[in-house]
């Protein structure tokens, strides 16, 4: 398992991570509905999500299942996840944006609780996945980190965004994808506060 793991970093993952975008503009140019953009909003941002999850599970996994490669080589590729994640979300407000046809109706939808959440989510998610690179990582030091905290605002504003599209009646789907990212988180910081309650005072 850990070789094929290894295979799949960096270019194998890349490959992967770009199947359900290929397939996915591949039927937005290639069918006949008229209504195809609207109907690929759903996957795209809800792939977009899943990529997010998978992304921010990776520290309180390696916590977790201390020593497991899975959790391990997860954490070490979690940038990849992550700035797939982008792509999907960017996907997703392309195929918003040319759906909705004008600028006058996306602006009255604006005071829309699912659509602001959206909007502010994927504003979040630019300098997320532009400081992405090593570059950046060297370059702002611990200044990196800070920002990238800013990822816990845009799973909050995701979830939120999923669950009220539906006006909350179904939030069901939005609460299983981001239950098991809640658990693994709320387990982190019990993990930290535990190890720092641990610690010898000084004297």
């Amino acid at each position: 398992m850990s070789a094929f793991l290894n295979r799949l970093s960096p270019y194998w993952l890349w490959a992967l991570l770009s199947v359900p975008a290929a397939l996915m503009l591949n039927g937005a140019l290639t069918s006949d509905d008229a209504r195809i953009l609207h109907k690929l909003l759903h996957p795209t941002g809800e792939t977009s999500a899943r990529l997010l999850i998978i992304t921010m599970m990776a520290t309180p996994l390696t916590l977790l299942f201390k020593g497991w490669r899975g959790p391990l080589w997860l954490k070490k590729n979690r940038r990849y996840f992550g700035v797939a994640a982008f792509g999907y979300a960017l996907l997703h407000t392309v195929f918003y944006i040319i759906d909705e046809s004008t600028l006058a109706r996306m602006i009255a939808e604006l005071p829309r609780l699912y659509i602001w959440t959206g909007w502010l989510a994927f504003a979040i998610f630019i300098p997320l996945a532009v400081t992405s690179m090593d570059y950046f990582v060297r370059r702002m030091g611990t200044a990196w980190k800070s920002l990238q905290r800013w990822t816990y605002a845009a799973a909050v504003l995701t979830l939120v965004h999923w669950a009220a599209l539906h006006n909350w009646e179904n939030p069901t789907g939005a609460i299983v994808h981001f239950a098991p990212l809640a658990a693994l988180e709320a387990y982190r910081v019990w993990y930290w506060y535990g190890r720092q309650s641990r610690r010898p005072t000084a004297a």
